[in-house]
């Protein structure tokens, strides 16, 4: 669905308007990193709620920039949010709402590509068994990255129950695309074989400073408990990998990259070898994922099966 603005504001915490504080803090964005700030509180509250009502809930966000999120996070009275921002120019910003919601929002001057993520969460879990959040408008030039990362946590299911994360609308699509489409690729086969997957709400250039190239969509992902047995997530990763990387060759081609005679296991699977990537289903292609872990020893996070 297009996000509506409405015209009334949607927090109420007592600060100043985003403007205001980009004005006075000296915050214009940088495209270096990837930097494209939503002024409307609206706006925020509306990705905010997209994972439904955040009452008592621990929330992680990347990115926050001058805090248009984090404030919509807290006002729907998340219980404590973790802010990983990067760029120390807003710091300052994100200190003053630390002091409007005592003891509820933690920001961490950090790249967030280098995070632990267990140990960051640790300190703020209020038992040992919770799960968290993560919300968050990304930097664009890390944002593919970082889902993956995600992705492939292990074990799973993993310490999150959910993530509503902005992408260019590009990826949303590669993200949720089916086969035999276009966008159907490697970031498709991971995110759905880990998660449900859905694009919650598009947004248009206008709604952002500065206004990107391009539209930009929140995807909602929901960890599957036990997802498709494919060996592990990081064969998963080089299966896909190997298949969509040379996307027009029939897959017997593109396979030998992994076996000297894909042929076998192919047919074995019931899998057409002139296939091409695209057309193959993810029941496909994670079987195949799961043989090849079996036969190869290729990287997971366990010792492989013995082939006898």
């Amino acid at each position: 669905m297009n996000a509506d603005r409405p015209q009334q504001p949607a927090a109420h915490d007592g600060l100043p308007p985003l403007r205001d504080v980009i004005r006075r803090h000296g915050l214009a964005a940088k495209k270096s990193l990837g930097q494209n700030f939503i002024l409307d509180l609206n706006l925020t509250a509306k990705i905010a709620s997209r994972l439904g009502r955040l009452d008592g809930r621990l929330v992680i966000e990347v990115g926050p920039g001058p805090g248009g999120l984090t404030r919509a996070l807290l006002d729907q009275n998340a219980r404590h949010v973790i802010a990983i921002e990067r760029d120390e120019r807003c710091l300052a910003a994100l200190d003053e709402i630390a002091a409007r919601w005592l003891g509820r929002l933690s920001v961490h001057p950090a790249d967030a590509l280098e995070v632990d993520w267990l140990d960051l969460i640790r300190p703020h879990l209020a038992a040992p068994d919770e799960k968290a959040l993560i919300i968050a408008n990304l930097p664009y030039g890390i944002a593919a990255r970082l889902l993956v990362d995600w992705l492939e946590t292990e074990p799973w299911p993993p310490w999150y129950d959910g993530m509503a994360l902005m992408f260019q609308r590009e990826v949303a699509e590669r993200i949720t695309a089916l086969p035999g489409t276009k966008p159907y690729g490697r970031l498709a086969v991971l995110s759905q074989w880990r998660c449900v997957c859905e694009i919650a709400m598009t947004l248009g250039p206008e709604a952002f400073t500065p206004p990107p190239k391009v539209a930009s969509a929140v995807v909602t992902f929901r960890p599957r408990d036990a997802p498709l047995e494919a060996g592990s997530a990081q064969t998963l990763g080089l299966v896909s990998r190997v298949l969509f990387g040379q996307r027009r060759k029939m897959i017997r081609a593109t396979m030998k990259g992994l076996l000297a005679t894909p042929e076998l296991l192919l047919h074995r699977l019931g899998i057409d070898p002139t296939r091409r990537a695209e057309t193959l289903s993810l029941e496909e292609i994670t079987a195949l994922a799961a043989e090849i872990y079996r036969l190869k020893a290729l990287p997971g996070d366990g010792d492989p099966q013995s082939d006898t």
